[in-house]
């Protein structure tokens, strides 16, 4: 079987989420595996070089993954027309420069979300990647999960009947770092380094309200500062100017009502960190990150409003596992992999630049609701 190598930079993976889902899972992964088979055997095996300003953690990353290449020269990399693909999953506010330094080089450009911090930088990336004739891709990785891939068949499937509405509830309890570390790094909670849960999770649920439930129309943000001092890494007491927490009601296509509330000041009782709850004329379902239960509209039990006795029914329990008939594979490897092929076959590969954009551009309308206390009309995007 024929065997193709693809050079990847491999930019800012150095972070948590880069490092575990982008190189560990996905890219080393996919070489374990002998690489991405193409529609006419040929194999292609990524072959990464990891980029990023501090030498020492890309050579412990290098090492575990049994990598040979790493540099802190951006551009003397770009230059090397060994690499073909640039990745990028560094800082948000540094990634509209990154790329098109990236795009400019000629290198097709695969990446995290947010693409931008505003939509206006948002739409010049994917112009310039749409006139060099590069091909372009952003991380929409919660698509590929399986209790969202789920929730899909049973769309598909016409379980629900005529959708109603979506409930998402997404977080969890962020330490504020004085007794406990913190999970999340402090720029998150700093407005002037990028951070915020608008910015970082509205991205998330335009792409996945418009792929599962209908395009967004319109939206109701309130945005909120819950915890307004936090500790950092060196245990410097810093003020929190980010939102921590985001409470949006949205409009989808065809009069579907989507209501995703999102917060890292929240302690969690329900299935897992996301549940997405759909009610439709025939049937709901609950849909985490692994698991899916349904309710049909046959087996769904009638509750009586009765305060003054215990409740009788264990709503619990009148849920159905949708089960795992199928192996699913790590969400950012299964993006990865169909990026690798759009690249090397030209395969169909519909989640680019443009894609990036309009989640950016759910982030400004939510922003501009709060601010000015009101609904905001998301215009469609053309490519």
């Amino acid at each position: 079987m024929a065997e193709k190598r693809l050079g990847i930079i491999m930019h800012g993976v150095t972070g948590r989420m880069g490092a575990n889902q982008h190189l560990a899972r996905s890219i080393a992964a996919i070489r374990e595996q002998g690489g991405v088979r193409l529609a006419d055997g040929t194999r292609v095996v990524p072959d990464p070089i990891l980029v990023g300003r501090r030498p020492d953690a890309l050579r412990a990353l290098a090492q575990a993954h049994r990598l040979e290449r790493t540099s802190t020269d951006l551009d003397a990399v770009l230059a090397d027309k060994g690499y073909t693909v640039f990745f990028d999953a560094a800082s948000t506010q540094l990634r509209p420069a990154m790329l098109k330094k990236a795009i400019a080089a000629g290198k097709h450009v695969y990446c995290e979300k947010p693409t931008a911090t505003g939509l206006g930088e948002a739409l010049d990336l994917y112009r310039a990647a749409r006139s060099a004739g590069v091909k372009h891709g952003v991380v929409q990785d919660k698509l590929w999960l399986p209790g969202l891939l789920k929730l899909k068949m049973l769309i598909d499937s016409g379980f629900f009947g005529r959708i109603l509405s979506v409930r998402g509830e997404f977080g969890y309890w962020v330490f504020e770092g004085d007794w406990q570390p913190a999970q999340r790094p402090s720029w998150n909670y700093r407005k002037e380094d990028g951070g915020g849960i608008i910015l970082d999770m509205l991205c998330h649920w335009r792409y996945v309200l418009d792929n599962l439930f209908g395009e967004v129309k319109s939206v109701s943000c309130l945005g909120a500062t819950h915890v307004p001092e936090r500790w950092d890494e060196q245990g410097k007491k810093y003020a929190a100017t980010a939102d921590d927490a985001a409470y949006a009601t949205l409009e989808l296509a065809g009069g579907v009502i989507a209501q995703m509330n999102s917060s890292w000041t929240v302690r969690v009782r329900r299935d897992d960190l996301l549940t997405l709850q759909v009610d439709g004329t025939l049937g709901s379902a609950v849909a985490g990150l692994q698991k899916c239960v349904a309710q049909p509209r046959v087996a769904t039990p009638k509750p009586v409003w009765n305060p003054d006795v215990p409740q009788p029914i264990d709503f619990y329990d009148t849920w159905q596992d949708v089960p795992s008939n199928v192996a699913y594979d790590n969400a950012f490897k299964a993006q990865w992999e169909l990026f690798i092929r759009h690249v090397c076959e030209d395969a169909p590969f519909r989640w680019g630049l443009l894609e990036g954009a309009k989640g950016v551009q759910l982030v400004d309308c939510a922003l501009r609701s709060w601010a000015e206390r009101r609904w905001v009309d998301v215009p469609k995007l053309e490519g």
